[in-house]
């Protein structure tokens, strides 16, 4: 269940979330209809007929998934049918179809396919951290990850999470962390990152599998170029790319994460999934609580 984005929010950490189970039923994923485009709603984050536990908390961490159900109706399938019923129609009668007309006959066939599109059910899960007040959504897209606070927010009737605001620009502290500023205690360059040109159309150059701290790189920063995505591993159990935006994306996890899971036994998936949530959320606090300081990351009032 290990996430690999995290868009991060936040909120104040004097936020209650004992209603939160009852507003979850209430939200719950319900079928699309036959009518009907899409549905929202959460899902179980063990997984569909894992039983009706719609979160799972481990302490201050809680675990939820919000899902959806989309009908896949391609348009040129919709236009491809409505061009046939306008050539048979202007055949029969005699008549081309003015602008008002075929729109209607297009919203008729939309709804004549949908009881036989297929659905295509996905879920997004996020990870609410009570005590220090963010939560971390799998997604690297703002768009996806606001729609998921949206449902919390729908579900608990009042949510004052938002994005994080960083008191410095994230971009500096990056090209200073190549530069050979020092880093936050436990974390370490990788060997990927993507530096860009201030100027409007100005050049990008983006590195993999590269030593950040060579003549190379540094030949990038004497120019001018700053770093606006960077590669980290937080001591040997994460590693990650931040960029600018403070979204996080090719979360993994490593060896000395790992590791943790496969000395204790379990008998089940559940537990299996039980021990890689507590886990995750340790670990997620813990890269939270690294950075916070250094992107001098503002709290929610």
């Amino acid at each position: 269940m290990f996430f690999r984005n995290l868009t991060f929010f936040r909120f104040p950490a004097s936020l209650k979330f004992d209603d939160l189970d009852a507003g979850l039923v209430e939200c719950a994923l319900k079928p699309v209809g036959a009518l009907e485009l899409s549905s929202r709603g959460f899902v179980s984050p063990f997984g569909r007929g894992e039983g009706e536990a719609l979160s799972h908390r481990i302490g201050d961490a809680i675990w939820l998934a919000a899902g959806s159900e989309d009908k896949l109706l391609p348009s040129a399938v919709v236009n491809d049918l409505l061009q046939k019923k306008l050539v048979e129609i202007e055949e029969k009668e005699g008549r081309k179809l003015g602008g008002r007309a075929r729109k209607r006959l297009k919203e008729d066939l939309v709804h004549e396919l949908l009881p036989r599109a297929f659905v295509r059910p996905s879920r997004t899960d996020a990870m609410i951290d009570c005590e220090h007040g963010f939560i971390a959504v799998d997604t690297s897209s703002r768009k996806s990850a606001e729609a998921v606070v949206s449902d919390v927010r729908h579900a608990l009737g009042s949510f004052p999470a938002l994005p994080l605001n960083a008191e410095v620009a994230p971009r500096s502290v990056l090209t200073g962390w190549i530069a050979g500023d020092a880093l936050p205690d436990g974390l370490s360059l990788g060997d990927e990152c993507e530096l860009r040109d201030p100027t409007d159309q100005g050049a990008i150059v983006k590195c993999q599998r590269q030593e950040l701290q060579s003549d190379e790189i540094g030949k990038h920063l004497e120019s001018g170029k700053q770093v606006t995505r960077l590669a980290l591993m937080l001591d040997d159990h994460v590693s990650f790319v931040l960029g600018e935006d403070l979204t996080i994306r090719k979360l993994k996890f490593l060896d000395g994460a790992v590791d943790q899971l496969e000395s204790t036994e379990r008998d089940d998936l559940r537990a299996e999934l039980d021990a890689r949530f507590a886990l995750f959320s340790a670990e997620v606090r813990r890269l939270f609580l690294t950075l916070e300081p250094a992107l001098k990351l503002s709290k929610a009032e």
